[in-house]
């Protein structure tokens, strides 16, 4: 597991994505944008952040991951923390179709700008915090309602 911290914390991202360039270069752009980032590479080593008293504001998860894929991992992780904001990514797929995402989530198409990733990650959290009831995605983005 990498954790990077930031000089200010703006919100605590629990990143799962089975691709170390990719995981290293969002870990770093997240963290360089005041992120707290735990980067794991499965779907189980996230489950265990998310069963523990981690903080954890947000999770960002590739689809395609090996065995337990995150769409799974979200639902599971809907059900130990209801109210955590989660953002999809996958470069095999352009959109959400054939996937069950869960309520008030967003999807974002591989290859994505990791800098705009943070502005939707905080979109997404800011939501959360003021109880928002229907959150819109931003560029490129596809928000689930």
């Amino acid at each position: 597991m990498k954790e990077m911290q930031a000089k200010e914390k703006r919100a605590s991202v629990l990143l799962v994505e089975d691709e170390p360039l990719i995981c290293d270069l969002a870990a770093e752009v997240l963290a360089e944008q005041g992120f707290e980032v735990r980067a794991v590479s499965t779907a189980m080593e996230a489950l265990r952040h998310l069963m523990s008293e981690s903080q954890i504001d947000i999770l960002f998860t590739d689809v395609n991951l090996p065995g337990m894929d995150g769409e799974a991992l979200a639902q599971h992780a809907r059900r130990l923390r209801p109210d955590l904001p989660v953002m999809y990514t996958s470069g095999r797929r352009a959109s959400i179709e054939n996937l069950d995402p869960v309520e008030g989530s967003m999807f974002v198409a591989k290859p994505y700008n990791p800098f705009e990733i943070g502005q939707l990650l905080e979109y997404l959290v800011a939501a959360k915090k003021i109880g928002q009831g229907k959150i819109r995605g931003g560029a490129g983005s596809k928000l689930v309602a």
